[in-house]
């Protein structure tokens, strides 16, 4: 199972949120490069770097964090928040992007996420799917929907879609333990996905059940910053 440890980032900050509530927000390092290397040094491959602010304002922001994780690591980074445009998909990958997380557009503009699958390669992309219950939110998670997460998903499986992020808002920041029962419905549904979970992630038996139901991945950010799961132990469930 992909071990993905994340950083989001707000006015460069490296910070988590709970529940994706923009006010219970927790600074944790003043430099996300230095949790990068952290993460590296620890011998784990990949990370999710999140732009909260470009998922706010629905354009990519930190341009310079990002800039400079590719720069300074060899972590193969999956990146979200607020990438609108052909010229950000195109930016971002000229960076040397791993992927890129489609959230927003995807709800809001299926057509030009189509066109993204097709012209840049489906293996660019994960629809990122944020959900509470169901239901799938949007905009930073700040604006709910009345799309259903498996009609979601459905519409972009058929258009050749290979990687799926999921994320329980409501496990978000708790450490309460991931939704386990969303995992194994998607699992079950769409069998031929890749597909990662995030949310409630507290320990390392939460990675154990998750890689028995045989996710593709799984996302950590608050169980590694509190403390929670140590570096090392991700480093050796990784092997």
């Amino acid at each position: 199972m992909r071990i993905i440890p994340a950083i989001d980032i707000i006015d460069g900050k490296c910070v988590r949120l709970t529940k994706g509530d923009y006010a219970q927000v927790k600074v944790y390092y003043e430099d996300p490069i230095d949790v990068a290397r952290q993460f590296e040094n620890a011998n784990l491959e990949f990370l999710h770097l999140v732009d909260l602010d470009g998922a706010q304002q629905g354009k990519v922001v930190n341009w310079d964090v990002i800039s400079e994780i590719q720069e300074k690591t060899a972590l193969n980074v999956d990146f979200g928040g607020g990438v609108k445009t052909d010229r950000e998909v195109e930016e971002l990958l000229d960076l040397g992007i791993n992927q890129i997380n489609v959230g927003s557009l995807a709800v809001r503009e299926p057509d030009t996420f189509i066109k993204w699958l097709n012209k840049f390669g489906a293996d660019n992309f994960i629809l990122s799917a944020d959900v509470r219950g169901e239901n799938v939110a949007i905009n930073g998670w700040l604006e709910e929907t009345k799309y259903r997460l498996f009609d979601l998903v459905s519409t972009f499986e058929n258009h050749g879609l290979e990687y799926l992020s999921c994320t329980d808002i409501e496990s978000d920041g708790t450490m309460k333990g991931p939704n386990f029962g969303l995992y194994r419905k998607l699992k079950s549904r769409f069998p031929k996905l890749k597909i990662i979970a995030s949310g409630g992630i507290s320990s390392t038996q939460d990675l154990i059940d998750l890689q028995h139901i045989k996710m593709f991945g799984t996302i950590i950010g608050k169980a590694i910053y509190e403390g929670k799961i140590k570096l090392a132990e991700l480093s050796d469930f990784s092997r």
